[in-house]
């Protein structure tokens, strides 16, 4: 059994980020298996981002690692990013370019893009296609990262709280397409999220953080219920919304 297929796709080692004296995350370490769907809960301002920015090798960890594929995210993510696709949390893209222009420039750096797919996902979100995407709503920015991610069908895709100031009819565009990908092609996904209602019915398996650890993990099954820690740590005064949805992983 290769490293790849012991760890999954992805894997969190121990990842310790700090900036300055400020501990954002400590020690978080988890697994999200092949042709699973992985969301990992927290609030605003969790550390959710910079995670996410260590998973796909943007950022390097204070301490521990990311493992994509087997490999260290930060030392080998040339060679890694053909596998994976990103959905920033922030719509990142010039703003000056439509989204006919960016499908074609992106299409640009992938040996395999499937540039009518993109371009099919953007006609079902109803995007103006040669409207300067800094002119464009948050939710259809939204869509344009989103077909930009999986234009060359990515084995592993990261969702960065893809619905954050998204109304709900837009959030729920969002995960079908999600869904309709796994369903196509088996992906594995990654959603990182404040918004359990986002996530409800698609996830497998539910991480959350808090207090910048990964405090606790969860197999989503019917019927949702959730065993509470004997000691209280999972205080569903604090988290009214995560109270009663998930049994615990074992």
């Amino acid at each position: 059994m290769n490293a790849e297929t012991e760890a999954g796709p992805l894997s969190c080692e121990h990842v310790t980020i700090r900036y300055g004296r400020t501990r954002v995350l400590e020690d978080v370490s988890f697994v999200v298996p092949a042709r699973c769907v992985y969301a990992l809960l927290g609030r605003n301002g969790a550390g959710k981002s910079s995670l996410v920015r260590c998973l796909v090798g943007q950022q390097r960890a204070t301490a521990g690692r990311a493992v994509l594929f087997g490999r260290d995210a930060w030392r080998d993510r040339a060679g890694l990013m053909a596998r994976v696709g990103l959905v920033p949390e922030e719509p990142d893209a010039p703003p000056e370019l439509s989204p006919a222009r960016l499908l074609a420039l992106t299409g640009r750096l992938y040996s395999r893009w499937d540039q009518d797919d993109a371009r099919e996902r953007l006609r079902r979100f109803a995007i103006p296609m040669d409207t300067p995407f800094g002119r464009l709503s948050k939710g259809q920015k939204g869509a344009v990262q989103l077909a930009l991610a999986l234009g060359h069908a990515p084995e592993l895709l990261i969702l960065d709280d893809p619905t954050l100031g998204l109304d709900v009819v837009a959030r729920d565009q969002v995960f079908r397409e999600v869904i309709g990908e796994l369903a196509d092609r088996g992906a594995t996904v990654l959603i990182t999220t404040h918004d359990l209602a986002a996530i409800e019915g698609i996830a497998d398996r539910v991480g959350m953080l808090r207090d910048g650890s990964t405090h606790r993990e969860w197999f989503a099954t019917a019927p949702y219920v959730v065993a509470m820690d004997a000691d209280g740590s999972m205080d569903p005064r604090e988290l009214p919304a995560y109270a009663a949805l998930f049994e615990p992983a074992r």
